[in-house]
C-alpha cells in the first residue's frame, strides 16, 4: 500500500490549493482516507477525514475554509484550501490504516506568506 500526496506550494494569505493523494494498493471506496498536517511548532493534527461512505470530518481550525473529497475511480482524494492563513503552513500528509497499520504518504509543504 503506497500514498503519494502532492500539489502544495508556496501561497499568499487568502489563497488557495489543493492537494491530492493517489492511493495503490488500497481501494479508497472501502476505508477512511484522512489529511494530517505538521509544523515544527505542533504536534502532528488530523485536519480532515473522508469515510468510506463519503461522510466528512474537519478539525475546527479548518472548518467552512476546507474540503476534503475523492474519486473513487481514479483512487484519488483531494485537499481542496480556501482562504489559507500563514497558521496552515504546514507540511501535509495523507493517511489510512490498512490491516490494522497506519499508512503514511511522503508528505507535501504548504508554506502561506502574509
Amino acid at each position: 500500500v503506497q500514498l503519494q500526496a502532492y500539489g502544495g506550494g508556496l501561497v499568499q494569505a487568502g489563497g488557495s490549493l489543493r492537494l491530492s493523494c493517489a492511493a495503490s494498493g488500497v481501494s479508497i471506496s472501502m476505508t477512511s482516507m484522512n489529511w494530517y498536517r505538521q509544523s515544527p511548532e505542533k504536534q502532528r493534527e488530523l485536519v480532515a477525514t473522508i469515510t468510506s461512505g463519503g461522510s466528512t470530518n474537519y478539525a475546527d481550525s479548518v472548518k467552512d475554509r476546507f474540503t476534503i473529497s475523492k474519486d473513487t475511480a481514479k483512487n484519488l482524494v483531494y485537499l481542496q484550501m480556501n482562504s489559507l492563513k500563514p497558521g496552515d503552513t504546514a507540511v501535509y500528509y495523507c493517511n489510512t490504516r490498512f490491516r490494522g497499520q497506519n499508512v503514511w504518504g511522503q508528505g507535501t509543504q504548504v508554506t502561506v506568506s502574509s
